[in-house]
C-alpha cells in the first residue's frame, strides 16, 4: 500500500514537472466544468424519469387480440414513435400465448399502453373519447386521415367546419376514434 501511495506521489511530481502551471489551471478548470454538466445531465435524467412516470397515458384495451397489430399500425404510421415494452401471456394464460398482456409505446411524444383483454366485456372503444391531433401542415393531415380512415369509419370528412382550416374525424379498423385537425 505505501509503495503505492509513493508510487502515486511520484507521479504527480513527475507530471508536475513535465507541464507548466497554466497547463495544469486550465485541465483543472475543464474537469470541474465537466463534472458541473455531468451533474447537471443526471439531474436532467432523474427529472426525466419521474415526470415520465407521472405522465398520463392513454390506455387502450383489445377485446379482439388485435393489440399488436394496432401498435404496430400506430409506431409506423406517426413520425418519432417507438414501442417502448412489450410483456407477452405466456402458455396457460387466459388468452393466445404470445398476446399482449401489457405494452408501452410512444406516438411521437405522447405515451400510449395497450392490452389484449382476456374478458370481453360489454364495452368497447367510444368516439366520445378520441385522440385530438393537430396536424402541421394539410398534407400530414390528409395523410393521416387516409391511412386511419382505410378499413374503418368516417364521422366527419375533411372540411373546413369553422373552428379551423380543415378538420376530419375517423374511427379507424381497430375501433379507435381520430379526431385530425389544421389549425
Amino acid at each position: 500500500m505505501r509503495r503505492q501511495i509513493l508510487a502515486l506521489v511520484l507521479f504527480c511530481f513527475f507530471i508536475a514537472g513535465c507541464s507548466d502551471s497554466k497547463t495544469v489551471q486550465n485541465n483543472l478548470v475543464k474537469i470541474e466544468q465537466l463534472k458541473i454538466k455531468n451533474d447537471s445531465l443526471k439531474r436532467i435524467l432523474t427529472k426525466n424519469k419521474i415526470t415520465m412516470k407521472k405522465q398520463i397515458k392513454t390506455f387502450l384495451t383489445f377485446q379482439d387480440n388485435n393489440a399488436e397489430n394496432a401498435m404496430n399500425f400506430y409506431v409506423a404510421l406517426f413520425n418519432n414513435s417507438k414501442i417502448i415494452d412489450v410483456k407477452r401471456w405466456g402458455e396457460n394464460a387466459p388468452v393466445e400465448a404470445g398476446k399482449i398482456m401489457h405494452a408501452t409505446f410512444d406516438l411521437n411524444g405522447s405515451l400510449f399502453m395497450c392490452s389484449d383483454s382476456p374478458p370481453v366485456h360489454d364495452w368497447g372503444f367510444t368516439p366520445a373519447v378520441s385522440n385530438f391531433i393537430d396536424c402541421e401542415t394539410e398534407s400530414e393531415l390528409e395523410n393521416l386521415f387516409s391511412k386511419l380512415s382505410e378499413n374503418g369509419t368516417v364521422t366527419m370528412p375533411l372540411n373546413n367546419y369553422g373552428f379551423s382550416k380543415k378538420f376530419g374525424w375517423v374511427i379507424d379498423q381497430f375501433g379507435v376514434s381520430w379526431q385530425l385537425n389544421l389549425p
